[in-house]
């Protein structure tokens, strides 16, 4: 009997022991399956920060990294993944399975005459048409891939070969040639947002020349020659009219499209150079200032910057529309009410949303035509304004159309309904119909002394 019993307990023991050891490992297959969750999303969120900056940079050859080191070194800095490639390379590819593999690309080869792998002028078009951002350099050994992408964004390069020359401004360290353009800051582009703070510093440039379209409006002149300046061959006699003169010289262009695509041609490669980002500059003439350094780097910095959407990049946020007085949108607006409309305008800055500051934003309370147009004022974190609205009923739109130099095109649009007057609503005696009331009035009494007269009188009777 007592080997029995233990017998039992020896078997119970070894049930509970199993049944622990199970629970055991449930425990840790289940935080293995957690830490597996949590890896999965922390790589996922990693991913996504990274993404957003993928650059892919196609080069001539792989020694421009490191004769354009400063350049590349201040995107790395700013948290952009940098790809480097060469132009030619079979296995190059924007798009893999209908979706970009890269948020920007930079072109730093000129004399490319094909591209390698997918990639071709067509697919670069399709790239900027999906709100992609590209960067290009040429100079004077610019090749037909480059050419093309020039032309299908209103901009046309010169002739292969050819440099921008102008005689009366060149650096010192012009071999001859009067290529070597020192190009005065008050040819850039006025907008802060594009070619950053103004400076003093001159810009060293040697490369081809450009000219816009005239007809596309989207093109921006951000840095131009000077009324001396014109692009041909610079070891030929000028036997034809150039392809570009004066102020036409197109030395860095920049163009963005109607989905806020970003795109910049500079006619110099050297003008991203760590050479011309270190040089001293000064004009060749007599007496003018010597500068220890150029102004390309603060240039060049500043136009990636607008180029790959770190600056000048606006959006909506919340807005808001109710009668004066109430907190909630009605179902329709009734004519002639009072009207608070507000809206909320963000600007990305150093990669955070920062309220956008701007005193020309109008707002447009549209049918088919405007009805009101009018400032918004801004109020703390948003902009609001009150008005009247017409006396006109139909469907209206809130309307913010704001598209500035330099900065993303900015659109909002909220519909709302406005209905006539209840019959409830109207005014029961409307001073305007005072006159027509006491003309009613009037003939009711003339009636009545009229009635009264007629009753009461008496014909006298005629004589016999």
């Amino acid at each position: 009997m007592a080997s029995l019993t233990a017998v039992v307990q020896t078997s119970r023991s070894s049930s509970s022991s199993k049944k622990t050891t199970e629970m055991t490992t449930r425990r840790r297959f289940k935080l293995l399956d957690n830490n597996i969750v949590l890896f999965l999303s922390l790589a996922s969120m990693l991913h996504c920060a990274l993404a957003d900056g993928k650059t892919l940079v196609l080069l001539d050859n792989l020694n421009i990294r490191d004769t354009h080191s400063i350049f590349f070194r201040s995107l790395a800095d700013r948290g952009f993944d940098v790809t480097f490639k060469t132009a030619d390379d079979p296995s190059l590819s924007l798009i893999k399975y209908g979706q970009f593999l890269y948020d920007h690309l930079i072109l730093f080869s000129p004399s490319v005459e094909d591209f390698g792998g997918n990639i071709n002028v067509e697919t670069i078009t399709s790239f900027i048409d999906g709100g992609g951002n590209v960067l290009v350099a040429a100079n004077s050994d610019i090749g037909d891939p480059l050419r093309e992408l020039g032309s299908e964004c209103g901009i046309e390069f010169d002739e292969e070969k050819t440099a921008v020359i102008d005689h009366h401004n060149y650096d010192v360290s012009d071999p001859g040639e009067h290529t070597m353009i020192v190009a005065d800051p008050e040819n850039l582009l006025k907008a802060p947002t594009i070619a950053g703070k103004p400076t003093n510093k001159p810009v060293l440039f040697k490369g081809v020349g450009m000219v816009a379209d005239p007809e596309n409006p989207l093109v921006l002149d951000i840095l131009t020659g000077s009324s001396t300046s014109y692009s041909f061959f610079p070891d030929r006699p000028i036997s034809q009219y150039p392809h570009a003169v004066g102020k036409n010289t197109l030395l860095i262009a920049g163009l963005q499209a109607r989905n806020n695509a970003r795109v910049v041609f500079s006619g110099s490669l050297d003008f991203f150079s760590d050479a011309f980002f270190n040089s001293a500059v000064q004009k060749a003439t007599p007496g003018s200032q010597r500068h220890e350094q150029t102004g390309n780097m603060e240039l060049a910095e500043a136009l990636s910057r607008w180029v790959f959407k770190e600056a000048g990049v606006l959006r909506v946020g919340a807005v808001t529309h109710h009668p004066v007085g109430e907190t909630t949108p009605p179902a329709a607006y009734t004519i002639t009410d009072l009207v608070e409309f507000s809206i909320v305008i963000e600007m990305l800055s150093e990669g955070r949303w920062v309220p956008f500051d701007g005193d020309d934003i109008q707002l447009e309370f549209v049918r088919i035509d405007p009805f009101v147009r009018t400032y918004l004022k801004k109020n703390g974190g948003k902009y609001s304004v009150q008005f009247k609205l017409p006396d006109v009923y139909g469907v209206f739109q809130f309307k913010v159309d704001y598209n500035r130099l330099g900065y993303t095109h900015l659109y909002s649009s909220t519909q709302v309904s406005v209905r006539p007057l209840q019959h409830t609503q109207y005014e029961r005696f409307i001073p305007s119909a005072f006159p027509y009331y006491a003309s009613v009035f009037s003939m009711m009494a003339g009636l009545f002394v009229f009635s009264i007269v007629f009753l009461h009188m008496k014909e006298k009777e005629k004589a016999d």
